[in-house]
């Protein structure tokens, strides 16, 4: 798993919309990365509404805001366009990412083992380093506590 203060690993990946989207797009600038278990599902939905509500509070502090999960693109523009989402949705379907960044785990729900997608987010300075990581994310608060943390930079 990486640390505060590690360098965080670039990526370039498909992204909602067309495109791809690369951690090295935003060097000298910070980067929210927020990385969910899957699109459309009540946790997930939430979580990216308000990153989406708050998008205009981390533009202004000069940040990008990144949700990562292993959907593809055509559910990330569903996702988006259901929901009015409003943030870059980027699409890990082969998991290389996810495993870089610790975040691909096993879980354990009703009894059933599996590997998932452990809902993090990490704040990387623009520096490229890691400067705050919040593993095993729960939804509520969750966007103002990284917005507060990004102000604090």
């Amino acid at each position: 798993m990486l640390e505060t203060g590690d360098l965080a690993p670039d990526f370039t990946l498909p992204r909602d919309g067309g495109g791809t989207v690369s951690l090295a797009d935003h060097a000298g600038k910070p980067v929210v990365l927020y990385f969910y278990p899957k699109d459309d599902t009540p946790g997930c939905t939430t979580e990216a509404l308000d990153f989406t509500r708050l998008a205009p509070d981390f533009a202004a502090a000069g940040a990008t805001v990144i949700g990562l999960s292993k959907d593809t693109v055509a559910a990330h523009d569903k996702f988006c366009r259901k929901h009015g989402l409003g943030i870059v949705l980027a699409s890990d379907a082969e998991g290389d990412t996810c495993e870089r960044y610790g975040v691909w785990v096993e879980k354990n729900m009703y009894g059933r083992t599996y590997m998932g997608i452990e809902r993090s987010t990490l704040l990387i300075g623009p520096d490229g380093r890691i400067a705050r990581i919040w593993p095993k994310v729960k939804v509520k608060g969750h966007a103002e506590q990284v917005l507060a943390a990004l102000q604090a930079l």
